[in-house]
């Protein structure tokens, strides 16, 4: 017998809400006491039969277990009807294109698939016949050892080149990117990419009488309603600048019941100015505005997940310590959705997706021997040309587990598959500087100082501080001693010479905030 159950989601055509089927998911948390991630362990020995039953808010055989996003606006089918095979899928609740992870199980094998949109990349590690998956890197900590990094993994973390690839910072773990699959059976497991995605690589002539904005405001219209919610109560990431303003202008025309905006603001001359496009902004949707003054939480602060050492991705943003706030404050307020502007840059660039270059990196004058080595390989194993944007995509691993975490589902409407091509037939001049953008925050009624600022936000005030009053002592317990030093991936002589250059810099240099988190995010899994 088929079996569709969905974890706390709104009712839709051919699911069954939490509760109300034969499992029954666990009332929903708005609070991070614990991780709300996508998790599962299978044992080979399991797969030989097919006993999956409902306990205790998972999906159980034997020892084996499946456990589904706590997130109201995901749903978990489950399709038991073609024995031997059993096929389990958590989804976004939405119509049309959706986001996806797909666990396929026959006998002795498990078979995992993930959707176009990589919204929250899965994590798998097999080991001695169990295959270990989570949203969150972290959970996989028991089994991570320092010895066993990626070297050219370590060294893109280390330079700012990073890749977008299955492979992560520890050897034997798997990042699913989007599109792939990966087989887990007696032989171990293994990742199958897919075929590059198609797209449109130069700009085409827009047909008499089009006009590119109404269409762009027909999409980004699409792309909301079609975002899930169950209560009708979504949060906004307003960050000030032209993309986030988009997506919000986007949200109000939506006339969703409630919407709340959230930002972090900057500090300074730069901050006032953001301050006061973001309360434009919210004024003019009517969004009720949290702001939250970034200063008081860069990285490295006390109480954030670096300072008490929380077992975190080492490879995690920056400013980790900031959203964490920002996502918080959407959960205790039951934002079941997050709205962000991620990908506008990379959807207004001018360039074709194969005559891009990558920018030559800073260098890093205390880059240990292993380092130096594994960058020779810095481009090789790299996963093929996504549906969306790199970029965008790498970002959504560094900060979507996050708003995971938080029971808080990311949604980023600007690189949806269908605005991603639209903007790849635009016109350069619609995309230059933003112009459609620009233009669209300008007909919406806005000020000029609100679609086209003097002096656009940045963290760099933010990353100084935190460097400066938390980080150098961070760098000077790594002098005393230090994983990434010990393993040959960081010259210690060099790192020291650099902690004596910061005292009498005007800025610490800002490469020192890759190496330290590094070390401190390797440090809370060990």
């Amino acid at each position: 017998m088929a079996t569709t159950t969905a974890t706390t989601a709104p009712s839709s055509p051919g699911l069954t809400p939490g509760g109300a089927g034969p499992f029954a998911a666990p009332p929903r948390r708005m609070t991070s006491e614990r991780d709300d991630m996508l998790s599962m362990h299978l044992r080979l020995a399991d797969l030989q039969e097919s006993r999956w039953r409902p306990e205790g808010g998972r999906w159980v055989n034997g020892e084996s277990w499946i456990e589904p996003a706590n997130v109201s606006t995901l749903v978990m089918e489950v399709r038991d009807d073609q024995a031997p095979c059993v096929r389990m899928r958590v989804k976004e609740c939405k119509r049309g294109e959706a986001d996806f992870v797909e666990v396929v199980m026959t006998t002795g094998e498990a078979r995992l698939t993930a959707g176009a949109f990589g919204t929250a990349p899965l994590y798998l590690l097999e080991k001695a016949g169990e295959l270990h998956a989570s949203w969150d890197v972290a959970a996989l900590g028991p089994y991570l050892s320092a010895d066993r990094l990626a070297p050219r993994v370590v060294a893109r973390t280390l330079t700012r080149q990073h890749r977008y690839t299955s492979e992560t910072l520890f050897e034997g773990v798997h990042r699913l990117t989007e599109r792939a699959s990966a087989t887990f059976t007696a032989a171990g497991l293994g990742i199958r990419y897919p075929e590059p995605a198609e797209h449109v690589l130069e700009p085409r002539a827009l047909r008499p009488g089009v006009d590119p904005l109404a269409m762009l405001d027909e999409l980004l219209a699409d792309v909301i309603r079609e975002a899930p919610s169950a209560t009708g109560c979504v949060g906004v990431e307003l960050s000030g600048g032209a993309d986030s303003g988009n997506v919000a202008l986007a949200v109000k025309a939506a006339r969703i019941p409630q919407v709340h905006s959230f930002g972090l603001l900057v500090g300074g001359s730069i901050g006032r100015q953001q301050s006061e496009r973001r309360r434009a902004y919210a004024e003019h949707c009517g969004f009720r505005d949290v702001a939250t003054p970034a200063l008081r939480y860069p990285p490295f602060c006390p109480g954030g997940v670096r300072a008490l050492r929380r077992p975190h991705d080492p490879a995690g943003a920056f400013y980790q310590e900031a959203f964490d706030v920002v996502r918080e404050q959407a959960a205790t307020r039951r934002c079941e959705v997050m709205f962000t502007g991620s990908g506008g840059d990379e959807v207004n660039a001018h360039h074709s997706r194969t005559a891009a270059e990558l920018p030559m990196p800073e260098p890093v004058p205390w880059l240990g021997p292993k380092a130096v080595g594994a960058l020779r390989e810095v481009n090789e194993h790299l996963a093929p040309i996504p549906v969306l944007p790199v970029p965008t995509l790498m970002a959504f691993g560094m900060h979507n587990p996050g708003f995971l975490r938080a029971g808080v589902w990311p949604v980023s409407p600007l690189v949806h598959p269908r605005i991603v091509r639209f903007m790849e037939q635009l016109p350069h001049e619609y995309k230059r500087g933003k112009a459609l953008f620009r233009e669209r925050i300008r007909r919406a009624g806005l000020p000029k100082s609100v679609a086209s600022p003097a002096e656009p936000e940045n963290f760099l005030a933010v990353l100084e501080k935190g460097l400066r009053s938390y980080g150098l002592p961070v760098l000077d317990d790594m002098l005393a001693e230090s994983v990434l030093v010990d393993l040959g991936y960081v010259d210690g002589k060099a790192l020291a010479q650099a902690r004596k250059d910061a005292d009498a810099a005007l800025a610490v240099p800002d490469l020192l905030c890759d190496v330290l988190a590094l070390e401190v995010g390797l440090r809370s899994l060990m």
